[in-house]
């Protein structure tokens, strides 16, 4: 999963004034999708759907009691899932653009508020959501990400509210509580592996991507020693798994490696190994692989059709001239 917070800028980002331009942005797919007949989705907020544009930048517009000119009015932040996280969250682009509403409302905005050490809570925090499903500059079969325009304020528009401060739990001085964007980073992580049952693997979490990447020496050989010691997984009992799936399947329209988003996702840590061990005709993958190997006869003796039976040659006797 990958969060960022894209930094305020002169173009599309600009948070010093409205956000129009910003959510005219966040439309720009739409366009492209209705005129190909493709399924699109409107803005949202925690409890709303399909929302105009109109009124989404009329309320964070409007939301932004005694800020400054040059003060930021709103935030923009994306929110990532993995090829695979995307898998495990549903099978259609409109069941993961469900999955993704339901993981914004439900894990994202409530630890996006707890992070400011206000006692703060999902309902106080003004947010709409836009979904995207292409991405121009990803080879990737899935694309799925979701952009949120998150005011200044709160919805009683009385308390600032900055991702970008530095502060994380300030108890003194003019600013207090401040914002963890790590420990967010973590919960997000956390949340989403609660919500749809998701095995991550180690070289996948925040913690091991954050270490390889920011900490010392000491900490990444740490991290490699941890990495080393994780069992691998045995290709055996992942194909009586998938087998245990297939007949599980067996006068369904589930593929094999389907799943939506609020199921257990015990195949889904499997996924690349169950698709190299999916049936043909009846027969395992694996054990189609073995009817096709060399035998040992084969070996010594590759293309016995090829081979011509051995002549031996008569030696010609040399004639020789009679004595006279």
């Amino acid at each position: 999963m990958n969060i960022d917070f894209p930094p305020p800028s002169k173009g599309t980002y600009n948070n010093a004034g409205g956000c129009r331009q910003l959510a005219n942005y966040l439309e720009h797919e739409d366009l492209e999708r209705i005129e190909k007949g493709i399924y699109t989705e409107g803005f949202f907020n925690l409890t709303e759907e399909n929302l105009y544009k109109a009124d989404v930048i009329e309320d964070i517009d409007t939301n932004i009691g005694q800020l400054l000119k040059t003060d930021a009015k709103f935030y923009a932040i994306h929110v990532s899932p993995s090829e695979k996280e995307l898998k495990t969250m549903g099978n259609s682009e409109q069941e993961q653009a469900e999955a993704m509403k339901r993981y914004i409302r439900e894990v994202f905005i409530p630890e996006y508020a707890k992070n400011f050490n206000k006692g703060l809570s999902a309902e106080d925090i003004k947010f709409y959501g836009k979904i995207h499903f292409d991405r121009n500059r990803s080879d990737n079969e899935l694309n799925m990400h979701c952009h949120l325009i998150v005011s200044r304020k709160d919805q009683s528009n009385k308390k600032k509210l900055s991702p970008l401060t530095n502060h994380k739990n300030t108890k003194k001085g003019a600013i207090k509580g401040g914002f963890d964007r790590t420990n967010l980073f973590q919960q997000a992580e956390v949340g989403f592996d609660k919500l749809f049952h998701y095995q991550r693997d180690l070289q996948e979490t925040f913690v091991y991507c954050n270490t390889m990447k920011n900490g010392s020496i000491k900490d990444k050989l740490q991290m490699q020693e941890q990495e080393l010691k994780q069992p691998k997984k045995s290709l055996v009992s992942e194909i009586e798994n998938n087998k245990k799936h297939e007949r599980t399947n067996v006068g369904t329209d589930i593929q094999p490696n389907s799943q939506t988003f609020d199921q257990p996702n015990d195949q889904a840590a499997g996924q690349s190994i169950n698709q190299t061990s999916n049936s043909i005709g009846g027969q395992n993958v694996l054990s189609s692989l073995f009817s096709i190997l060399p035998t040992a006869a084969d070996i010594a003796n590759p293309n016995p059709e090829d081979e011509l039976p051995l002549r031996k040659l008569k030696k010609k006797k040399k004639r020789g001239r009679s004595p006279s």
